[in-house]
Formats: structure tokens, sequence, C-alpha cells
């Protein structure tokens, strides 16, 4: 099954695509946003000390149980929990990707409308004209399906592909291409006018901010922004090589996933300044605020503010390629392998979920009213993953590790059987049994206003 499964061919390879996993839209339209309003540099610092107690053990836990079964996430948990439940967790995990997937390729959808908007020079106009533009496309019943399905299809056309020749080859050129584009963007944003003031927004510490509240957002933005509790990691690290260090990949990621967002900040900050905006969060600072400060922003060289916002939305559509691409991956790695059939007909499988999904979150933008428990069905879809299936993924997925895993095999499979130094083991492991499940439950209680 290893060998038919195949895997990454290189170390890059392999950093790049899981990076990949990580870095989406989030780190553009939330984490600037959490920085600016929760203390500036004092925030950072916050965040960083979460992923390093929190993330990157969750991610090693992931890593571990994938590598280990060499499967798809639902099988490895199976396997590795010995046939007395744990599957569960997998399957879990599987159809919250598969939920985030429908959801998330609207708001891709959006992405790529936008950047052919750009290149047609649709977006100009006041800040009035974009409002109505945004919200005439996204209550439209039809356009907003067309890019959605388009963005899916994409997806799938990667994903078909295989490890090696498609997600593996997709990733090297997708995510140095966003990483440029962003350098690009923030040196121009840098640039203009007033921009010190954006840049001391967001690097400025303000620790009379700082309470109970930020700590907690912070740990909510570590673990979601690396993707604990979808099974991405779990899925990718299926096809490492034993020969791959696991502390040392999940490391590089995070510090990829925090440069990207700090980055998003110096990109966006220093342009919203520079023209007196307060930037918000979510979609309306990519699809209505955004477009106006670009064109406010490098309005004495219109060209310049053309190529950018051009470049912007080039930007946005990769990092949610990277995103979709693992998240379809996770479906389809389950339905090939659960079903005996091929990559390609598992694909299409998780293709036509997604877009069903993602249609009916589409239409009730404004097209059609569709409602679950008082939200629009694409609120509906993002609040039940990101405030319970989410953490309970990654809660159960580090109790499952801490506890019920045998520390002789978690302990070979952290320490590559013996290859690498087990220094840091006995704090993964009190990390993964303590730090981390009592974060990720205080992050959950946390979303309902219990603490």
């Amino acid at each position: 099954m290893a060998q038919d499964r195949g895997n990454f061919g290189t170390k890059i390879g392999i950093i790049l695509a899981t990076a990949g996993s990580a870095v989406g839209l989030g780190n553009i339209w939330r984490f600037p946003y959490m920085t600016g309003q929760d203390g500036g540099a004092a925030f950072i610092i916050i965040y960083i000390v979460c992923v390093l107690m929190l993330g990157i053990p969750g991610m090693i836990s992931e890593f571990i149980v994938g590598r280990h079964g060499a499967s798809n996430a639902a099988r490895a948990y199976q396997s590795f929990g010995k046939g007395k439940g744990w599957g569960v967790i997998g399957i879990l995990v599987i159809i919250t990707s598969t939920i985030i997937l429908g959801f998330y390729a609207v708001v891709a959808g959006w992405c790529l409308q936008y950047l052919f908007a750009s290149v047609f020079g649709h977006l100009n106009g006041d800040a009035a004209f974009v409002l109505h533009y945004f919200k005439a496309f996204s209550s439209d019943p039809l356009k907003p399906i067309i890019w959605t399905v388009a963005f899916i299809l994409l997806t799938h056309f990667v994903v078909i592909h295989g490890i090696r020749g498609g997600i593996e080859k997709a990733s090297n050129l997708l995510m140095p291409t966003l990483f440029i584009l962003l350098i690009v963007i923030v040196v121009a944003s840098c640039l203009l006018p007033d921009a010190g003031k954006g840049i001391a927004f967001l690097f400025k510490p303000d620790f009379s901010k700082v309470d109970n509240k930020v700590f907690l957002e912070a740990m909510g933005q570590a673990f979601f922004s690396l993707s604990l509790g979808t099974a991405c990691l779990c899925t990718y690290a299926s096809y490492f090589s034993r020969q791959t260090n696991l502390w040392i990949s999940a490391t590089q990621i995070a510090l990829i996933d925090t440069l990207i967002a700090i980055l998003a900040g110096l990109m966006i900050f220093p342009a919203a300044f520079s023209v007196g905006v307060q930037p918000d969060s979510g979609p309306s600072l990519i699809f209505i605020t955004l477009p106006n400060v670009f064109q406010q922003a490098f309005g004495n060289v219109p060209v310049l503010g053309y190529v950018i916002s051009i470049l912007f939305y080039a930007l946005l559509v990769l990092a949610a390629l990277t995103s979709t691409i693992s998240m379809h991956e996770i479906g389809t790695a389950f339905f090939y392998e659960e079903l005996h059939t091929t990559r390609k007909k598992g694909a299409w499988v998780v293709t036509i979920v997604a877009i069903v999904i993602g249609v009916f979150c589409s239409l009730s933008q404004g097209a059609v009213h569709i409602e679950v428990l008082g939200k629009d069905f694409l609120d509906f879809c993002d609040y039940l993953t990101a405030q319970y299936l989410l953490p309970i993924g990654g809660f159960l997925t580090c109790i499952f590790v801490g506890w019920r895993l045998p520390q002789k095999v978690v302990k070979s499979e952290f320490t590559n059987w013996g290859t690498v130094s087990g220094h840091l083991y006995p704090v993964f492991i009190f990390m993964v049994r303590f730090v981390c499940p009592i974060g990720i439950a205080a992050i959950f209680m946390h979303q309902f206003g219990l603490i």
C-alpha cells in the first residue's frame, strides 16, 4: 500500500507542500487585524509562544499518526488504536476538511473573480462602487457558483496527478511565487507616504491591551493557522519518508506560516494608513476595503495601482489554492483507499461533494434564503468547523497520541528510530499530554464565553 500511494520526492517538497496547507486566506485577512487590535508586537510575541507550545507539538502529533499509519487518516487512527473505535477521529477530521473545502472554495472563487476583474479594470471606482460591486457579485445566483466550481476543478486537476506529479510539483511552483508576490507588494506598500504609521501599528508593542482574551485568541490563531484538527498534516505525513525529521519539519513549517502572516500585515497596514483607512478583518477587508485602498494609495501612478491590485488577487488565489489542494487530498486518500478504487475516482467523490456544499454556500449569500440556526449556510459551515469540529479533532488527537499510543512507538517516530536526538522528547510528550489539551479546551470554552 505504501508503495502504491507514492510519497514526496524531496525535503523541500515536503516543507513547501505542508506549509502550503497551513498558509491560506486566514494569514492575510485575520492575523494582521488581530495583531493590530491586540497589542501589535505584544500579540506577535504571545502568538509565537503559542506556536511553540501548542502548534508545533500538535503538528508533530499528527505527523506521527500519519507517517506511522502510512494511509488515509481514518485508517491510520483505526490501526493505531487497535480497532477500538479510534478511527472515528479520522472520520471526524475528514468530514471537517470536506466541509471547509466546500465553503472555502466559495471565497477562493471570489478571489479568482476579483483577479480577472482587476486585470480588466472593473474595480476602478470609489468606495461606494466597490461595496456595491461586491454585494452585487456575491449575491448573484450564477456567477459565484461558476467561479466556485472552477476553483474546485482546478484543485481537482492538481490532486489527480498524485503526490509527486501533482501536489509536490504544484507546491514547488505556487509557494515560491506566492512569497515573491508578497515581497513585491510589501516593498511597494512600505514605500508609500506615511507608511511608517502602519508599520508602527503592527509592530509597536502595547502590553496594556494584553489580557486573558488576547492569550486565548493567540492560541486560537496558532491552532487554526497551522491547520491542526483537519487531517491535512496527518495525510501529508503519510507520504513522508522514514528519514524526514518530524520536529525540524514542523518548526520550519511554523516559521514559514508565521513569516507570511507578518508579511501580510506589512502589505496591508502601511497602504491602509497611507490613505487614512482603518482596516477591517475578514471578507470585507480584501473585497471591499483593500481595492479602494490600493486605488487611493497608488493614485499618483495609476498603472502601479493597477499592477498591485492584480498581484494582490493573484497572491490570494495562490494562497487559497495551496490550502484547497491539501483539504482535497484528505478526502481523496480516504475514498480511493477505502473504496479500493483509483485516485481519479476517489478525487471525483470529493470534488462532487465539495461542489454541492459550495453551491449551497454560494446561494446563501443573497440569491436564496438558506439558513441553519439563524446563520446563512456559508457562515454556518464556518461556525460549525471553527467552533466545534476543529477544536474537537485537535483535542482528541492530543489525547490519542499522548495517552493512547504506545510510547515506544511515539518515541521511535519522534527520533526516527534512534537516528535523531531524543533530548526534546520529554518536552514534546509533556506538551501533548497536558499543555495542548488544556490549551485547546480553553480555546473551546472561550468560543462560548465560558472563560
